[in-house]
């Protein structure tokens, strides 16, 4: 078989083989949070491509020419926005002109639901996971976006999408039998920057980010001074580190405060898929789901927090 001919049955076989892949949707996300709805939702109807791996930043993240040449080729791209993914705004709007549909879900919440940026003028705190009724919102605008991309599969995705809700909402009373165990005026959640005001509205703590809503910004020397003193003052027995954040900063602070380390949250992104953690009840959590991760993060603050 002449070299000519060979290539032409390879390109052949590999543009059948990309047909037979790519029948399923394309779909490519920038958060492991959104990917967890993508997965209940979109379930073998699609062919899922995730940007950003457990423990990631994505107030930091870079594209790679991986991540351009995945965004290039995807039928559907969603997004968290809200200027969660900062970095990434302008690869998404290359793409976008390009002609990839692109969509960023966090935007389907009403903006009276919001909270205000302390990082950003004119815009909003991003970390919209944490209250699971807002959650909801993206839910519903994953499967949209999913259904107007794969009429075909509407009502799949509709079915799935309500089950998958129902189990947000179950874990947020869940949620909020747990955090009982903790006596209202201990419920203060100091953590490495400002990712749970959204949690503490929902759920009913005074929240103390050491950093910004971003981690585009260093805690500088007055805001470490100043949380360990709030600490003392407060007589506040734990602070808690995030998976995605340096430890450094929580870690002085501990030193400093005399408040112990709780334990890592998760906060800008889960955990890997089938990493197992038992919870203070016996139930093992998968931190690589949405489901799994909250349950996680209240059960470690409830067992800091709630002596």
């Amino acid at each position: 078989m002449n070299s000519i001919l060979l290539r032409v049955l390879l390109l052949t076989i590999g543009l059948f083989a990309a047909t037979a892949v790519h029948g399923k949707l394309r779909v490519v996300v920038s958060t492991s949070q959104i990917a967890d709805i993508v997965r209940n939702v979109g379930g073998r109807d699609i062919d899922l491509t995730v940007l950003m791996g457990p423990g990631v930043d994505p107030h930091l993240y870079k594209a790679t020419a991986r991540d351009v040449i995945s965004l290039q080729r995807a039928d559907l791209i969603l997004y968290n926005g809200l200027h969660l993914e900062g970095r990434l705004a302008e690869t998404f709007s290359k793409v976008n002109k390009q002609g990839r549909t692109v969509v960023a879900v966090g935007e389907a919440i009403p903006k009276d639901r919001l909270l205000a940026s302390a990082d950003y003028e004119d815009a909003h705190d991003p970390h919209v996971w944490f209250d699971p009724e807002l959650w909801a919102f993206v839910i519903d605008a994953v499967k949209s976006s999913l259904s107007k991309a794969d009429p075909s599969k509407a009502a799949v995705f509709e079915q799935r999408a309500a089950l998958y809700s129902a189990e947000v909402e179950a874990v947020a009373l869940w949620a909020r039998e747990r955090i009982e165990a903790i006596p209202e005026s201990a419920r203060v959640l100091v953590t490495s920057h400002d990712a749970y005001n959204y949690f503490g509205r929902a759920f009913g703590f005074q929240v103390v980010g050491v950093q910004g809503v971003s981690t585009a910004t260093e805690a500088g020397i007055a805001d470490i001074t100043n949380t360990a003193d709030f600490i003392k003052r407060r007589r506040i027995p734990a602070i808690f580190v995030e998976s995605s954040v340096s430890p450094a900063t929580i870690e002085r602070i501990s030193r400093d405060s005399g408040a112990s380390v709780g334990g890592e949250l998760f906060s800008d992104a889960l955990g890997a898929l089938g990493e197992m953690h038992e919870g203070s009840d016996g139930e093992r959590y998968d931190v690589g789901t949405y489901l799994g991760m909250f349950k996680y993060n209240v059960d470690t603050i409830v067992n800091a927090l709630g002596k």
